[in-house]
C-alpha cells in the first residue's frame, strides 16, 4: 500500500486548487479499491466507498466524506490515459512479487473499426484494444488506418503493456510468427485462432486431431 500511495502521489491535477473539495488521490484510490473488489459502475462505486469509508481513512483523510458518483466519473475523465496504463502495469508487478502459483489472467487483443469517425471522404480508424478481463481495465490501444494493418498495431500495442504470466488471445488476424515470438520473448502464453487464411498451419492442424 506505501508504494500505491507513493504511486498516487505522481498523478497531476488539473483542476483549480481552491476549488478543489476531493483530491484526486483519494479520488483514484477509491477507483483502485472498487476494481479490485469488482466494482465497474459509477454508482456502485459511490456507494461501496460510503460504505468502506472507515477503511478508505485508513490511507487518506477524506475530510469531506465520499464523491458523488459524477465527480468521481469527472476526475478520472482528466487523467491521461497513459498514466493509468502504467500505473496499472506497476500495480500487477506488485502483485505478482514472489508468487509461486498463481492463476494466470487473460489479456484479450481485439481489433474494431471505427465506422462512425470518418470526415471528409476519410477512412474510418482501426483501434486495436487489449483487455484484461478480470480487472475489466483497457490495458492499452493501438490505432491504424486500416484492418489490413492490424498485424503492425499489434506488436506495436505489445510494446506498451505487460504480458508477463498471462495469457494472451488474438484472432486469425494475429496468428503469426513474428507475433507468437513476440509474446514469448515477453514471458506471456497465448492462444492464437487458426483458420484456413494459414493454409498450411490450418492443414498440420487439423491432421493432428
Amino acid at each position: 500500500m506505501e508504494e500505491l500511495m507513493e504511486m498516487l502521489e505522481c498523478i497531476e491535477d488539473k483542476r483549480q486548487q481552491s476549488k478543489v473539495r476531493y483530491p484526486m488521490k483519494e479520488i483514484v484510490l477509491i477507483v483502485f479499491c472498487c476494481t479490485l473488489s469488482n466494482v465497474d459502475d459509477w454508482e456502485d462505486m459511490e456507494m461501496w466507498a460510503n460504505h468502506y469509508i472507515n477503511l478508505l481513512r485508513d490511507y487518506l483523510p477524506y475530510e469531506n466524506g465520499i464523491p458523488s458518483h459524477d465527480t468521481i466519473q469527472r476526475v478520472m475523465g482528466m487523467i491521461a490515459p497513459e498514466y493509468m496504463q502504467q500505473a496499472y502495469n506497476k500495480w500487477t508487478s506488485m502483485l505478482e512479487r514472489e508468487e509461486k502459483e498463481k492463476l494466470k489472467k487473460i489479456v484479450a487483443i481485439d481489433g474494431k473499426t471505427m465506422r462512425g469517425n470518418t470526415k471528409n471522404g476519410e477512412k474510418p480508424n482501426h483501434i486495436v484494444t487489449a483487455w484484461n478481463r478480470e480487472d475489466g481495465y483497457s490495458l492499452g490501444q493501438s490505432a491504424v488506418d486500416e484492418k489490413s494493418n492490424e498485424i503492425k498495431a499489434i506488436l506495436k500495442l505489445l510494446d506498451k503493456i505487460s504480458i508477463k504470466n498471462s495469457v494472451v488471445t488474438i484472432d486469425a488476424m494475429g496468428t503469426q510468427t513474428t507475433i507468437a515470438e513476440k509474446l514469448k520473448n515477453q514471458k506471456g502464453d497465448y492462444i492464437l485462432a487458426v483458420k484456413a487464411n494459414q493454409n498450411t498451419l490450418f492443414e498440420e492442424i487439423s491432421l493432428y486431431f
